[in-house]
């Protein structure tokens, strides 16, 4: 079922990112961790759909964010990101997803690792924590090149300061801030070892990224000891598509 979402606020999170509000009168509710459908019709009748993760916290005021990224060869993307205004209508499908998905009544440690724009859904997840008052847990370990492309930087920031609910590490791959305890490196073993919860306490680990990201981030959580079914993964493809 298509719906249509009008665009109420636009964001940029970064140079290349933005955050689209979209007011939908019949949006059904979303749970963290799912996606939604986005189809841009041009004149002649060509149409592209493209999967975004949904980034807000559900909520009942019929309101839903998508965060995208712009990419060199996208079709959809450089119009979500450069062009489309407020009071601008997009046909969307969803919520869609049920597998890689937080629930407020989880009370284990959460794991959350994201590579890049794959921050998004954990995102909704980190939100939906705050505004459920879970008492589970939460750590965030995320990859990005460099500091000035971490999306929701000053959110992230305010959310972790009590040093409590929320844990961040950064792994920064080119360029890091001046203060990084760690040179610019990639997520590996020991930083796992270093950052993440153990796995004698059994959490749930939420992967998201791009594909060779989500699969090497995997295997060393399972050879840390992480059960298959405590790994959920979330791939996105080369042209910004969910898989």
């Amino acid at each position: 079922m298509w719906r249509i979402g009008t665009v109420a606020a636009l964001r940029d999170e970064t140079a290349t990112a933005r955050t689209i509000t979209l007011e939908v009168p019949d949006w059904p509710g979303h749970l963290a961790g799912q996606h939604v459908d986005v189809r841009l019709t041009a004149e002649d009748g060509y149409s592209a759909v493209r999967s975004y993760s949904i980034a807000s916290a559900p909520n009942s005021a019929k309101r839903l964010e998508i965060t995208v990224e712009r990419l060199p060869n996208g079709e959809v993307s450089p119009y979500l990101t450069q062009q489309v205004a407020v009071g601008d209508r997009l046909e969307l499908r969803g919520p869609i997803g049920g597998w890689f998905v937080w629930r407020p009544e989880q009370p284990e440690p959460i794991q959350l690792i994201g590579g890049g724009s794959g921050i998004v859904p954990l995102m909704a997840m980190i939100r939906s924590h705050g505004s459920a008052k879970s008492a589970a847990p939460f750590r965030l370990l995320y990859s990005v090149r460099e500091p000035g492309v971490v999306f929701y930087y000053d959110e992230l920031r305010k959310r972790s300061e009590n040093g409590r609910s929320l844990t961040i590490t950064y792994a920064y791959t080119r360029a890091t801030p001046k203060d990084s305890p760690r040179p610019p490196s990639r997520i590996d073993a020991s930083l796992i070892a270093e950052a993440a919860w153990p796995s004698k306490l059994v959490p749930t680990c939420y992967v998201c990224g791009p594909t060779p990201f989500v699969e090497s981030v995997a295997g060393f959580l399972s050879a840390g000891g992480n059960g298959p079914d405590k790994i959920k993964t979330e791939r996105f493809g080369p042209t910004g598509g969910r898989k």
